[in-house]
């Protein structure tokens, strides 16, 4: 089911796509337009009416005599089939997992593939934080979840977009010819494109993300489902809320994951206690990890505010430098913010008695554990192989 709010519109070469079958849609255009090479690397691909509907697709393209990668994470995908992967790659599509969970020579246990991109003949690319899955499409009587990912047509980032690709496919920054890789980002454009791979020193988005709300004068509004920062972030929105910023940030109220909830639970009292607004959305879940900055600075992407998508995760994001970009976007949240629930500091002690408040506090240190845990592997076989 196409979400009822959508809006689309576009600043330059930029435009918004929304979970639901706005993405798909466009998704599956980009595949059927395709000509030469396809790119595609995503963390879930689930074998149901939409994984299908993408995967089949695909195989046209490839019977076309279009080049296609597919690259989906080891965990994410892992339900997929023996069957499913063969039918893939005997319809001529380059397939690979992302660090197999049973291959010892990639045992990067917190190392994930979470990048959400499709680059089509190295000029269109689809970027985003929305996975292959029919929870995300939506159905007739089911919302999809809360997304977002934003189309470009651009050169200079369709270049830059597929030599990342092809890093992470080849596992080299070369083609199999040997051939260098073009795409080098062009520092005049609105629109670049952001890395956090922390194993290879590419701190990208999470510098962005700091420096965004150490410098914002009047407004930040931040999307994220899995809101877990680390001391760093959370100093840096108290400070810019002492400074008299507007900050808004906008929750699942509903999760898939209900430890990680109570975690994110564990932060409002020191949210509220800085004035910082807190809005949950109830009609799906939310599963958006954007951020807008005084109307002229945009974000959207896979990368997440916490622990694992700084230190473990590989992530993309995009960044767009446009007032007109961020003004319409900030409209359509503006409207999402009016179908949510805010939660206010009396509201908040209304709900959380002592037990709830030490569910919340254990919730947040189990989950702290284990995200330190699983970047703390990858890490540490890093250093070994230095």
């Amino acid at each position: 089911m196409e979400n009822a709010f959508s809006s689309n519109f576009a600043a330059d070469s930029a435009t918004l796509v929304h979970s639901g079958r706005d993405y798909f849609d466009r998704l599956l255009k980009l595949i059927n337009d395709a000509t030469e090479e396809i790119h595609f690397q995503t963390y879930i691909l689930e074998d149901d009416i939409t994984g299908n509907k993408i995967a089949n697709a695909l195989k046209k393209a490839a019977f076309r005599k279009v080049t296609v990668y597919l690259l989906l994470d080891g965990m994410g995908s892992r339900a997929l089939s023996d069957k499913f992967v063969a039918d893939l790659q005997q319809s001529g599509i380059h397939f690979r997992f992302f660090a197999p969970l049973l291959s010892y020579q990639s045992f990067y246990f917190g190392r994930r593939l979470h990048h959400k991109i499709m680059v089509a003949d190295a000029k269109t690319v689809l970027i985003g934080g929305i996975n292959i899955a029919e929870k995300y499409e939506g159905t007739a009587t089911k919302t999809p979840w809360l997304d977002y990912a934003v189309l470009i047509n651009d050169v200079s980032i369709g270049q830059q977009a597929q030599s990342i690709c092809h890093y992470y496919f080849f596992k080299k920054g070369k083609r199999p010819n040997g051939k260098t890789l073009s795409g080098e980002p062009n520092n005049q454009s609105p629109i670049k494109l952001f890395q956090n791979d922390w194993l290879r020193r590419k701190n990208e988005i999470q510098n962005i993300y700091l420096k965004s709300i150490q410098t914002a004068q009047a407004e930040i509004i931040i999307v994220c489902g899995y809101f877990l920062p680390g001391r760093k972030l959370t100093q840096a929105l108290k400070k810019a809320a002492q400074r008299n910023v507007r900050i808004r940030l906008i929750f699942s109220g509903v999760s898939d994951v209900p430890l990680v909830k109570g975690a994110i639970n564990y932060y409002y009292p020191f949210l509220l206690r800085n004035k910082i607004e807190l809005y949950e959305w109830n009609h799906s879940i939310l599963h958006g990890k954007t951020a807008l900055v005084d109307q002229s600075w945009t974000t959207v992407g896979s990368f997440n505010l916490n622990h694992l998508s700084s230190y473990a995760s590989i992530e993309m994001n995009v960044g767009i430098n446009s007032a007109s970009f961020a003004q319409k976007y900030q409209n359509h949240l503006e409207h999402i913010m009016l179908q949510c629930r805010q939660i206010t500091a009396a509201s908040f002690v209304s709900q959380n008695n002592p037990l709830k408040r030490f569910k919340d506090w254990n919730s947040y240190y189990i989950v702290r554990f284990f995200e330190i845990l699983l970047t703390y592997l990858p890490y540490n076989r890093f250093l070994k192989r230095r």
